[in-house]
C-alpha cells in the first residue's frame, strides 16, 4: 500500500545509517515529506527527495532552532542513541551522563520542541526507539544503555498519556540486534577483545533464538505503521522486533 504517509510531514533523527536511515528512506517511499537529520550530514548523502539537514540534538538551542525552521510536523522519529558496552563496574560517571543526554534526553528536547506544532496540527505519531534491553529484558554488559532503554519506554507512556487528548499517539520501537554500520564497529571492536571478529559474530548469534540478525528495514517496517493512520488506535506501547529475543 504506497502512500500510507501522503501528505505527512516527518522528522527523523540520526538518518544517516542503519534503522534511521532505513525509516527516512521508508517514509520518502510512502508518500512523506521527510526531513532527514544526522550530527554527521555527510552521511545523509544519497537518500533522495528528503530534505537533509545536520542536528546536533544534545544541544537545546540547535533543536529549538531546527522546529521553529521546520515548523508543523505530523511525525517525530526519534533515533539517535548510543550503544555503551560494559557492566556497572565498567561505566563511568561520564559515560552515564553521555548514554543519558544523547539516549534520553535527546528525546526529551525534540519532543518539547515539536510538540506544541504537532498539537496546533490536530494531532500526530512520536516514535521512540527503545530497544530489547531495557526493561523488557536484562542484558549482559548493556548496563546504562538498559538503563537509557527503560527511561525511553517510560517518557514514551508518560507522553502518550499527557497528550492523549490532543490526539498525539506516542509509542516505542524496542529492535533486538539489528544490522547496522554502528552494529558492525561493535563488533569489529568486542573481536578485539574475545580474539577475532568471527568469534565476535558467533557471540551475538547466540543470544539470537531466530538464528540471524534482523535487517534495518523490518525496523522501518513497523516505524512506517506507527507513523500512519492505521495505527490510530495505538498509543503507549511498546513494539518488540528481537526474532524471539526477549521471549
Amino acid at each position: 500500500m504506497a502512500g500510507r504517509l501522503k501528505g505527512k510531514v516527518a522528522v527523523v533523527t540520526a538518518a544517516g545509517q542503519g534503522i534511521g536511515r532505513a525509516i527516512a528512506e521508508s517514509f520518502v517511499a510512502e508518500g512523506a515529506t521527510v526531513w532527514a537529520t544526522d550530527l554527521d550530514v555527510s552521511k545523509l548523502d544519497g537518500i533522495k527527495r528528503a530534505e537533509r539537514r545536520k542536528l546536533d540534538v544534545m544541544k537545546t538551542k540547535a533543536v529549538d532552532a531546527f522546529a521553529e525552521k521546520v515548523g508543523g510536523i505530523d511525525v517525530l522519529v526519534n533515533v539517535a542513541g548510543f550503544v555503551h558496552h560494559g557492566s556497572v563496574l565498567e561505566c563511568s560517571d561520564e559515560d552515564w551522563d553521555f548514554s543519558f543526554d544523547l539516549n534520553v534526553k535527546s528525546m526529551h528536547r525534540m519532543i518539547r520542541a515539536f510538540l506544541p506544532g504537532m498539537v496546533a496540527r490536530g494531532g500526530g505519531a512520536i516514535v521512540n526507539m527503545s530497544s530489547g534491553a531495557s526493561s523488557l529484558k536484562g542484558t549482559p554488559k548493556r548496563h546504562v544503555y538498559g538503563a537509557t532503554k527503560a527511561a525511553v519506554i517510560g517518557l514514551t507512556k508518560a507522553v502518550a498519556a499527557d497528550f492523549i487528548k490532543d490526539k498525539i499517539r506516542c509509542n516505542a520501537i524496542c529492535p533486538g540486534t539489528v544490522r547496522s554500520p554502528s552494529w558492525d564497529a561493535r563488533v569489529q571492536k568486542l573481536g578485539k577483545e574475545m580474539g577475532g571478529y568471527e568469534k565476535a559474530l558467533e557471540w551475538f548469534l547466540s543470544r539470537q533464538p531466530s538464528g540471524r540478525i534482523a535487517e534495518a528495514e523490518e525496523v522501518a517496517a513497523m516505524a512506517v505503521y506507527l507513523a500512519s493512520d492505521e495505527s490510530a488506535f495505538v498509543t503507549g506501547a511498546e513494539f518488540k522486533i528481537d526474532g524471539g529475543w526477549t521471549l
